[in-house]
């Protein structure tokens, strides 16, 4: 079973290492490779795909432009508008989005619970944060510097426009931007905004501690990493390329061993 990871950059991914835990702990023959992408090259890899893979996982910066390389897109990731996951079914390519699911399996895991949720950023990740959350029944508000941005998303997927301000009153606070990534000093809310109690949870997972999560446990609330949303995602991706459950606990220990002896280059795929 030939899989892979398509990004630019992809050389700092997890997954390489959590799929092919995966396929050893489930005695499948099989690679997982890291397939680095520009954008410019991707319609040449799709067609390697086609012909030479079970399936491949898509990450930054290419998650929405693959949906018309492809040549079915499941109903929830068309509305999400990005496509994480590639399933080869005999030359036809079908575009899916594990990364919904994949966060409500990490709320779960976490003991999240409450009914209102606030959403940081408006791009991919995001999207796939607000059609997960409101579909299983949560108030959600969203916050994005790009008010344009936010107001499509809430257009498209449901929820209402918000102020930082209003991450008082939430029970989740969810960090769907982009800052962190690069630079481990910059938060995307101020502290003074966090509730006084709930959730704070952080799709970056290298580091696992962004200050976003540091600060809001310095204050009370429970902090979420990334990395339970990226073994989730995995695990959905798994079990639609191979058919059988995916090995959550040998997915989980190769994740924890290569976070924390891999490069501190920070990521959320």
């Amino acid at each position: 079973m030939r899989l892979g990871i398509l990004g630019y950059p992809v050389g700092h991914s997890l997954s390489p290492a959590m799929h092919r835990a995966a396929l050893a702990a489930r005695g499948i023959a099989g690679s997982y490779e890291p397939l680095e992408t520009p954008p410019e090259r991707l319609a040449e890899r799709i067609e390697e795909v086609r012909r030479g893979f079970r399936g491949v996982n898509v990450t930054v910066p290419l998650k929405e432009r693959v949906l018309p390389l492809l040549d079915e897109v499941v109903p929830a990731a068309r509305a999400i508008g990005a496509v994480n996951t590639v399933v080869n079914e005999g030359g036809r390519l079908i575009g899916h989005n594990t990364d919904a699911p994949g966060f409500l399996r990490s709320l779960e895991e976490a003991g999240v619970e409450g009914s209102r949720a606030l959403v940081l950023g408006a791009g991919g990740a995001a999207r796939a944060v607000v059609y997960a959350l409101t579909r299983a029944g949560w108030e959600v508000a969203v916050w994005n510097r790009t008010r344009a941005r936010a107001e499509r998303l809430v257009a498209e997927l449901g929820g209402r426009l918000a102020s930082p301000e209003e991450a008082r009153e939430v029970d989740l606070l969810v960090n769907a931007t982009s800052v962190g990534l690069g630079d481990p000093s910059a938060t995307p809310l101020p502290a003074e905004c966090f509730p006084p109690r709930g959730y704070a949870v952080d799709l970056v997972y290298k580091p696992l501690r962004t200050r976003f999560l540091r600060e809001a446990e310095e204050r009370g609330l429970v902090a979420v990493d990334g990395l339970g949303m990226l073994l989730w995602q995995g695990a959905i991706a798994f079990e639609l390329w191979s058919g059988e459950a995916a090995p959550i606990s040998a997915m989980r220990s190769a994740l924890h061993a290569a976070i924390t002896g891999g490069d501190s280059h920070p990521s959320r795929e």
